[in-house]
């Protein structure tokens, strides 16, 4: 795939892409002013294409002793011994080919698989979920029903409004709203969503003004522009609406018209997602979604009945790399064959796992990717849990890796800059890997989290790990992944399953 638009001056937010198609956080200029306490913009990138990892220098002579990280402090700086000697190791974990999972573990998990220690929330769980509440607080917007997709500026993608779609059922679920008033945010909501003014009168654009309601391109939250629509985006929101139409028989009519408002035949073709993008005012039409986003949000699209044979197939385009002894699954269409980035991230098995219970990816793709990381941490000490995500300094946002377009935890921009030095834990990695594994490992992630990542409105995204410092962007993707990731332990089933809808 190529490109998706034109990128603004680099003083403004440019759009996230999942899978090298926009999806995510499409903020405006002005980013210093984002808040009191953040002095820095936030961003959104366009779609991403990465440079070869960079490679170590000589290591010292005398070994390097890797930090050990305590979960209940801050964690400080890397040195650039420390950091040299975690690059060493991390070139030197990869291998190719590597290890393919079982033919017969590429299946689905049937049934839909359920964590081993799902239930009633602790304590520190519970306040962890109302804690990320407190982000849609603020970034709700009343009149709309939709949400900032970054603390206090008015722009949203589909991506980012189906977070706060899972964020507001789990703040009922979990207590912190009223039944009338999550009906009356929820409605309003849904409303809203059937109305939006759509691309050519098909789809949804990529970034809508979350207070005028007005399409616009990225930065230009006053101009009326309309630039595309994500089959990625319209994948988890599709997800999200069956989940609400099911669940809540009140709303039943009120999410099926928002889906009935589309027009979503262009969606599909030959069994693939097809998104649009406006360059020069020539549209493209392109083929979306590379194996983890691909998968996921094509099962959204089948529940409504579109064909997404060849989309949601997992093992049709897969080969295997060995990272840290795990042969972890990537997409063999990457960006030299196919102008496509091929990233292996957590948050599409994270999303799968709690919202299907592994009905689009098989749970053995996703256990490799958690044990890849769990082995970088054996090996160097540092707690990892990458994907991609804001930033709160420049370049604002990146993709950070297991692997990508041949490079081994490799963190890149849009524009295949290596930026290994901004590679950090993510907050929503972090817990989503803890309710649907329960480890040893994933607890360290999760205490890590909730000691050093809380914030006056939710959660910040990360923690740098060679910086030692939080990464102090806040996010509504961010924030509602780690809600319904809490909601789905209480629950004790794939959300999908709980609302009703047959897998």
């Amino acid at each position: 795939m190529n490109n998706d638009f034109e990128p603004p001056p680099k003083k403004w937010v440019l759009l996230a892409t999942f899978g090298g198609v926009a999806t995510a956080i499409a903020i405006i200029f002005g980013m210093e002013q984002l808040s009191s306490n953040l002095k820095q913009p936030l961003l959104s990138s366009s779609t991403a294409i990465a440079t070869p990892t960079e490679k170590a220098t000589q290591p010292p002579t005398q070994p390097v002793r890797l930090p050990t990280p305590t979960p209940t402090s801050t964690a400080k700086p890397l040195s650039a011994q420390e950091i040299q000697a975690i690059t060493k190791l991390d070139n030197e974990s990869m291998k190719l080919a590597g290890q393919a999972v079982a033919v017969e573990q590429q299946e689905i998990s049937n049934p839909p698989y359920i964590a081993p220690k799902v239930g009633k929330l602790t304590a520190e769980e519970m306040a962890t979920a109302k804690q990320a509440w407190r982000y849609f607080e603020k970034n709700w917007n009343e009149d709309t029903g939709l949400v900032n997709s970054a603390d206090g500026f008015p722009a949203v993608t589909l991506w980012d409004q189906a977070a706060a779609i899972a964020a507001l059922v789990s703040a009922k679920e979990l207590g912190f709203v009223t039944e009338a008033d999550f009906e009356k945010k929820m409605r309003r909501s849904l409303q809203t969503l059937a109305k939006l003014k759509l691309y050519k009168g098909e789809l949804p654009n990529k970034v809508y003004n979350s207070k005028t309601l007005i399409p616009v391109n990225y930065g230009k939250l006053d101009q009326s522009e309309e630039i595309g629509w994500s089959a990625l985006d319209i994948g988890r929101m599709a997800i999200w609406l069956k989940i609400v139409a099911t669940k809540y028989p009140s709303l039943t009519e009120d999410a099926e018209a928002v889906w009935k408002s589309w027009k979503v035949e262009r969606l599909t073709k030959d069994g693939q997602m097809y998104g649009t993008s406006v360059d020069k005012g020539k549209e493209s039409y392109n083929q979306e979604g590379r194996l983890g986003y691909e998968n996921y949000a094509a099962y959204g699209l089948k529940l409504w009945g579109l064909d997404v044979s060849k989309a949601i197939d997992a093992k049709s385009q897969v080969a295997f790399v060995d990272l840290y002894g795990q042969g972890v699954p990537y997409d063999k269409r990457d960006y030299k064959n196919s102008e496509a980035n091929n990233y292996v991230l957590s948050e599409p098995f994270i999303l799968d796992g709690i919202e299907t219970g592994f009905q689009s990816l098989p749970k053995a793709y996703a256990d490799r990717v958690l044990a890849a990381q769990e082995g970088r941490y054996k090996a160097t000490k540092i707690l990892t849990a990458v994907t991609e995500d804001n930033l709160d300094r420049a370049p604002y946002f990146v993709y950070s890796t297991l692997f990508v377009n041949g490079s081994a935890w490799a963190t890149i921009t849009d524009t295949r800059e290596t930026r290994n030095d901004l590679r950090f834990l993510s907050a929503k990695a972090a817990i989503g890997w803890h309710v649907l594994y329960d480890s040893a490992y994933t607890q360290k992630l999760f205490g890590f989290v909730t000691a050093n990542l809380k914030a006056d409105l939710g959660w910040y995204n990360g923690f740098y790990e060679a910086l030692g410092e939080p990464n102090k962007s806040l996010t509504a993707n961010n924030n509602g992944v780690i809600l319904e990731s809490l909601l789905y332990k209480k629950v004790g089933q794939p959300l999908s399953v709980w609302a009703g809808i047959s897998p």
